[in-house]
């Protein structure tokens, strides 16, 4: 970064500060370089995450009975091997561990003295009922809406967070403060791009979401290794701006970082140190070259004490000899940490009791705590999405350019195979041809072009609702908005393709068949958009999605009346057929051309097929007779709308979930209850296996009572 971060974030609401104005006046706005945020102090005692494998070891201990504290005002860095647990800590202490039946986290958490009893910590602008602070989570991959400007990017998080009773001059003034403090004014109107469109630097991202996350005033900062991806110089811009925050705004830093340089490391105040699940090390940075001289590893003259520790509680697994000198070496230095626990944990606790008792004293046991702002209605929550869709689809040049290019050729070369078709008995066949590939070319053009793009921005989605930054708006006004967005340009693609090939190839031209085949076209692409975008919610990647999506739409191709006639598909398989968006279009295009066409007879020399007269015998054939083109489009529409229910559907129900944090007892009681369902099963087939006399091991293989006599001549 090229200056510290300065904090121009809100006073807490009970400050009574600008938050709760509803003054026009843009000087209102604080201008000071750092204001002051509700201090918050963090205890963590005992914590233990189990992780349930399928391996004959039964389980493993990502972290096994961590205890630490991060203060205010003070930047706290967790250090460790790859491996160590340092990221499972920092998401275990934001409330940011997916919930897995395979995981049980169990502890205690203290904010302020208060034992944080729910599932987890709150998100960023987001509260509790036992723990109503902030916290901003500044997760390692930083995605953004990739042709949104800084600015507008900064501006949309304002509108859709900040209190309503601050109007669009006020978050815009805010908006500009917080450019020029992160030193991101000179990249403000340039595009956030991403690995494809070249924006503004991995740096100017990571203060980029930082900001995004300074809009709700945190008292807690979270951030998964900021440096990642970054060099040198922008790695101490990162880690300076979170120290003025830490020292100048009063904030509770907590960061993971792998292998910090040593300019780094001097910025940190507290240091967790840790290897595999452990804790080697906690306390202030400066002590800990002299904690580890003390227990006979001096740290070499000017060499990286980061370096140094790290190295201390790696294991090597070079050779045999290595591993267990380098394990040797960690169990002993983890026994040290081991027999100062009860110290560090008297520690902790005298000073939680120390600040439950000012606060009381004081009458501030909740000052400081910033109240959830309301979020925008409805109507602005939609208007607001709808816009950012918007400027993302349009000024999507290189895409859409391309997209308008390939379905150009595509017309050129369809319509030059199959120019001006005549009316003899061979162009029966051109006909079904080059409405098929019509069919398939529309359906496939859009479904990529969903599957790329919904995919991406699904995640951009679920991050901004897992982290707090989407709390204020929810699936529907998202979803809305984006296809109020997208059904407009989708709907060019098929006309540009139609208005091109339809004429050079000689097709009905009648303006009401025209309209009709675009028409079409058109529903069968938001269709094909929908179907995409319901596998989008499905799988976890663009790559899945890519290999997922086209093979379905094999099979859709396969049995869509061209190549399958539908009374020859097998019963088990129609269902396939009945959800076909390519069997439908095809009906529909067939119907639309076929119909009152009159084909010529050629002449023959020999025997042949017999003579189609007019476009109804080829429906006919096609057992597409007793449709119609309003029946096939109704059922084209309505496979689109399911699919778009089913995606709206699938987004409110993945909404993110997160590990519940059990108290030491909790986890004792839910241990018993699983101890007594394990014994109770073990006492349900031992009963099982009994009734069958012992026999079968409960294979359902029956016993057959053999007589003695049997048995002795050995059969």
């Amino acid at each position: 970064m090229r200056m510290g971060l300065l904090l121009i974030a809100s006073p807490p609401l009970a400050h009574a500060g600008w938050w709760s104005s509803s003054s026009k006046d843009v000087s209102a706005l604080p201008t000071v370089a750092h204001d002051q945020v509700a201090p918050v102090r963090l205890d963590w005692e005992g914590i233990t995450c189990e992780l349930k494998l399928k391996t004959k070891e039964g389980s493993k201990n990502l972290l096994s009975q961590v205890t630490g504290h991060a203060e205010p005002g003070r930047l706290l860095a967790i250090l460790g091997p790859s491996g160590s647990g340092k990221t499972t800590l920092l998401n275990v202490l934001a409330g940011q561990v997916p919930a897995s039946s395979a995981l049980t986290l169990h502890g205690r958490l203290y904010v302020n003295g208060q034992l944080v009893s729910h599932s987890s910590l709150p998100s960023s602008s987001s509260s509790s009922s036992s723990s109503e602070h902030t916290q901003a989570y500044v997760r390692q991959q930083d995605i953004f809406y990739s042709q949104l400007t800084v600015r507008e990017t900064l501006l949309m998080a304002a509108r859709l967070r900040l209190p309503s009773s601050l109007d669009l001059e006020q978050k815009t003034a805010l908006v500009d403060s917080l450019l020029k403090r992160l030193g991101l004014a000179k990249a403000a109107d340039t595009i956030v791009g991403d690995d494809k469109i070249r924006g503004i630097s991995g740096g100017e991202k990571k203060r980029l979401s930082l900001a995004c996350e300074l809009l709700g005033s945190p008292s807690l900062i979270f951030a998964d290794e900021p440096t990642s991806g970054l060099d040198s110089y922008q790695s101490f811009r990162v880690l300076e701006n979170l120290k003025d925050l830490a020292s100048k705004g009063g904030h509770t830093v907590i960061i993971s970082i792998h292998q910090p340089r040593s300019s780094i490391f001097t910025m940190f105040d507290d240091v967790v140190l840790m290897t595999e699940g452990e804790v080697v090390y906690t306390g202030e940075a400066k002590a800990m070259v002299p904690y580890f001289a003390a227990l006979g590893y001096p740290c070499p003259k000017n060499f990286n004490p980061a370096e140094h520790v790290l190295d201390l509680v790696s294991i090597d697994y070079t050779t045999v000899e290595s591993e267990i000198a380098s394990r040797t070496r960690v169990h002993a230095l983890l026994s040290s940490h081991r027999a100062s626990l009860p110290s560090l944990l008297t520690s902790i606790q005298s000073h939680r009791k120390e600040r439950v008792a000012t606060a009381k004293e004081g009458g501030q046991e909740g000052k400081g705590l910033i109240a959830h702002p309301r979020p925008p209605g409805k109507l602005e929550q939609f208007r607001l999405l709808f816009t950012r869709s918007w400027r993302q689809i349009t000024r999507s040049t290189g895409a859409n350019v391309a997209r308008a290019a390939s379905n150009v050729f595509s017309a050129l070369v369809f319509g030059a195979l199959f120019y001006q078709m005549g009316r003899g008995q061979s162009s029966i066949q051109d006909r079904m041809g080059l409405l098929q590939v019509a069919a398939i070319n529309a359906a496939m053009s859009s479904l990529i072009k969903t599957i790329t793009v919904f995919i991406k921005e699904r995640l951009i989605v679920t991050r901004e609702r897992s982290s707090g930054k989407g709390s204020t708006y929810g699936p529907g006004p998202y979803f809305i908005s984006k296809l109020a967005a997208e059904l407009p340009v989708t709907a060019l693609f098929p006309c540009l393709f139609g208005g091109i090939m339809y004429p050079l190839a000689g097709l009905q031209m009648t303006p009401q068949k025209f309209l009709k085949f675009l028409g079409i076209l058109i529903v069968e692409s938001y269709a094909a958009a929908g179907f995409g975008m319901f596998v989008g919610t499905l799988v976890p990647s663009v790559d899945a999605g890519l290999a997922v999506a086209p093979a379905v739409m094999v099979l859709f191709i396969v049995l869509g009346g061209y190549y399958v006639n539908e009374k020859s598909v097998p019963l088990a398989l129609r269902w396939i057929q009945d959800v076909s968006l390519i069997k439908y279009a095809f009906e529909a295009l067939c119907i639309n051309e076929f119909q009152g066409l009159e084909f010529t007879a050629e002449k023959r020399i020999g025997p042949g097929p017999p003579v189609t007269h007019n476009g109804e015998q080829v429906l006919q054939r096609l057992n597409f007779h007793e449709s119609t083109v309003t029946r096939a489009v109704i059922r084209q529409g309505a496979l689109a709308g399911v699919s778009y229910l089913l995606t709206y559907l699938m987004l409110a129900w993945k909404k993110p979930m997160f590990q519940r944090v059990l108290s030491p007892e909790e986890a004792a009681e839910a241990k018993e209850k699983k101890e007594k369902k394990e014994k109770k099963e073990k006492k349900r087939r031992w009963g099982r296996k009994k009734a069958l006399g012992g026999s079968g091991q409960g294979t359902g293989v029956p016993v057959v009572n053999v007589p003695s006599t049997v048995r002795a001549v050995g059969l």
